[in-house]
């Protein structure tokens, strides 16, 4: 874990718009053979039917996603980028996508984040993050504020009595802490950030970034 947290470090210092270079792997075992570990393998959690990721939990490749409701880039992620990864690569079972909350921006990133989780809790998360960032929305400007998570709620078809119910309990709200937690260890603290199987990748990259960053992965198994 103290070399997945240096490659982190090294990697985040750069702009979250920037492109990310790979993060160095150490070899495994020491023996020889060119063989290379994954110092982040135990950080995917490929629990089975886990409402906040897409796809088999025995995807040979898994990448976390840190996010933030509000944040641009992240929006920008998820409507142009991560429908080409859903369908070049989850639907095909060669990559899985789990999501971690990383809410960094303020009040409304923390309500938005326990509100996700809420959704989660219907089995809708993911109808839930389409629907926030389905448009821009102005940091800390009230359009993730409580009428707005509710709205969002009734539009994806949620329980409104229980989505409030379940987005203001204590076990939500320290789901989200336990993310925030992780990515504070290595360091991450902006957002979005990925880690690609073995590769941190910063900032609202390119699919062409994330494409070639799999198929090396793939290609190595």
């Amino acid at each position: 874990m103290v070399i997945a947290i240096v490659a982190v470090l090294a990697i985040l210092a750069r702009p979250a718009d920037k492109p990310a270079e790979p993060a160095d792997r150490p070899a495994a075992g020491g023996s020889g053979g060119g063989q290379t570990m994954n110092p982040f393998a135990g950080l995917a959690r490929r629990a089975p039917n886990d409402p906040l990721a897409l796809g088999k939990p025995d995807a040979p490749v898994v990448i976390l996603e840190y996010a933030d409701f509000q944040c641009p880039f992240c929006g920008r992620h998820a409507r142009e980028t991560e429908p080409k990864l859903v369908q070049e690569y989850v639907d095909k079972g060669l990559v899985r996508i789990e999501w971690r909350d990383l809410p960094y921006l303020g009040a409304e990133s923390n309500d938005a984040a326990a509100a996700g989780r809420a959704a989660a809790a219907q089995g809708k998360f993911w109808e839930f993050h389409n629907a926030v960032y389905a448009k821009e929305r102005r940091v800390n400007s009230g359009s993730l504020n409580e009428d707005a998570l509710r709205d969002i709620a009734r539009s994806v078809g949620l329980d409104v009595a229980r989505f409030d119910t379940d987005r203001a309990s204590a076990a939500t709200r320290a789901a989200v802490l336990r993310d925030q937690q992780e990515a504070t260890s290595m360091g991450i603290t902006g957002t979005p950030a990925f880690i690609v199987g073995d590769t941190p990748v910063v900032g609202a990259q390119p699919y062409e970034a994330f494409k070639q960053t799999i198929d090396r992965q793939l290609g190595a198994q």
